[in-house]
């Protein structure tokens, strides 16, 4: 079988790329395709996230062997096939490439072709330019200071802290029936 994927990004509106490649091929050689198709350097964390429809992190495949404590099974890109892990289309996966600011192409897999085999992934289709790699930290951080609210000793004047000793009973309601919180 072959899947089609289709990738995006949330920073660039124009950007868009195809990949094609087998379902017997693992995440490791569905990321290389990812990181050759966009121009990358392959010398950074990355992670796959398999994402419920709401793009909600359900499953996570690293690049390398994860230590945790975890009671769930780790998945490593190039021991996990997609067919593994991928069956149906419109399955909608994240593809973080900066680690430090969980920057991410969304993917969805397309297109399921049965009855063919990708010898290799292939860019099919490849629009607009991709977000740059990594944060420049230097320009994010200045752009932080000037845009940053600096809250001092007179940010919170003493008037506006609640005092609950002035209030009663009346004030509140009658809290005590069916309060879920009460101790």
């Amino acid at each position: 079988m072959i899947y089609r994927f289709v990738i995006l990004s949330d920073e660039v509106d124009d950007f868009r790329r195809d990949i094609l490649i087998d379902s017997d091929a693992t995440f490791y050689d569905l990321h290389e395709a990812i990181l050759d198709s966009v121009g990358y350097k392959k010398d950074q964390m990355t992670s796959f996230f398999i994402c419920d429809e709401d793009w909600m992190k359900e499953k996570e495949i690293t690049l390398v062997e994860m230590d945790t404590s975890s009671e769930e099974d780790n998945c490593v890109m190039d021991a996990t096939r997609l067919s593994d892990l991928l069956d149906e289309e419109r399955q909608k996966i994240l593809y973080v490439f900066e680690f430090l600011t969980e920057r991410a192409f969304f993917m969805e897999l397309r297109e399921i072709v049965t009855g063919k085999s990708q010898p290799k992934a292939q860019c099919v289709k490849s629009v607009g330019n991709p977000p740059v790699q990594m944060t420049n930290f230097e320009e994010f951080e200045s752009k932080l200071q000037t845009s940053a609210v600096h809250l001092d000793d007179d940010f919170y004047e003493e008037d506006d802290i609640l005092n609950l000793d002035e209030y009663d009973e009346e004030d509140f309601g009658n809290l005590s029936e069916g309060n879920p919180f009460e101790y």
